[in-house]
């Protein structure tokens, strides 16, 4: 998306396919970046290298899934015509059900 934080090295945004945006965009669901030493120099996180020698540790900075994104993604891409929901496959172990009826 190009927000990258001070921290920041390298930012990696996962997106789901939303159709019910403006005809259909991409929407960020989560994010995760790479903040090198960063952040370890600040808390002093250290570990020890072959050598001996005390280094700053590199540290990966993520966020959880935005459930309400997931949630709309999810819903948008897998609604039957008769308003029922389709659990995708990867999910169902999770969800322990494999459709959500129309009411």
């Amino acid at each position: 998306t190009g927000d990258l934080g001070a921290p920041a090295y390298r930012k990696w945004d996962l997106e789901a396919w939303m159709p019910g945006r403006n005809g259909g965009e991409w929407g960020e669901v989560t994010s995760t970046s790479n903040c090198t030493d960063y952040q370890a120099r600040r808390l002093n996180i250290k570990y020890k290298d072959e050598d001996g020698k005390n280094k700053h540790v590199h540290m990966l900075n993520g966020t959880a899934v935005a459930c309400s994104r997931a949630m709309i993604a999810v819903l948008e891409n897998f609604q039957r015509a008769d308003g029922s929901v389709a659990i995708p496959p990867a999910l169902v172990p999770y969800c322990g059900f494999s459709e959500i009826g129309r009411k």
